[in-house]
């Protein structure tokens, strides 16, 4: 029987991503070659739940460095990056900041619900992964895909399949199609052998496309 190789992640890796990892190798050939050419890193969490929220409504549709413009001017505008204070900015410093009209009602709406607690960031330890999605998808300016970041980034859950995800579509059509176009259920087929551990596959095809790990 073919030992599974011995591998070097991150020191803040999550708690399952050996044990992940070693099914993948086990059960997709793909992994089988991927995963060991990407050691030493893996899947890390950053911020609070509001920060990441607010900087991917920041981020939408612009590119990365215009993104990080962007966010460096507004995140210095209120006193402390939390909500409160975030409602107490002026319209207009938000625009100065080079948010659009529309982001800065985003803003205030994300803003709003940690505010009203209409979002129970302390029960979604508990809560699971469409749960939470429905609760981030009534803000407005959060669709599916947003929250699907959010539950990989943020609360690192194991088992997420982002089909929207363009990167997720571009890389597994690279590594399993030779390049043809895929349909989300050519994606769901391909992902079956992932479960539960589909979050870590996802991170390891935006690997092969990007060896850079991104954070959101």
């Amino acid at each position: 029987m073919a030992m599974t190789p011995t591998l070097n992640f991150g020191a803040n890796a999550p708690a399952y991503w050996a044990d992940a990892c070693r099914h993948l190798i086990k059960r997709d050939r793909v992994m089988k070659k991927l995963i060991p050419k990407h050691e030493g890193v893996s899947l890390e969490s950053r911020g609070d739940a509001f920060v990441t929220l607010a900087r991917s409504i920041v981020g939408q549709q612009i590119s990365v460095k215009a993104a990080q413009s962007v966010w460096d001017r507004f995140q210095v505008l209120p006193r402390k990056l939390v909500p409160a204070q975030v409602l107490k900015l002026k319209v207009d410093d938000m625009r100065a900041a080079g948010l659009s009209a529309r982001k800065v009602e985003y803003l205030v709406d994300l803003a709003l619900h940690f505010a009203n607690n209409q979002v129970h960031v302390d029960a979604w330890g508990e809560m699971d992964d469409e749960a939470i999605i429905a609760e981030l998808i009534a803000i407005r300016g959060i669709g599916r895909w947003t929250a699907e970041m959010f539950l990989i980034f943020h609360l690192m859950r194991p088992n997420v399949l982002p089909l929207d995800d363009v990167g997720l579509q571009n890389g597994i059509s690279r590594c399993y199609f030779s390049g043809e176009p895929v349909s989300r259920s050519e994606i769901r087929e391909v992902a079956a052998s992932w479960a539960p551990y589909a979050s870590v596959a996802t991170w390891y095809i935006w690997r092969s496309l990007d060896p850079t790990p991104v954070s959101y």
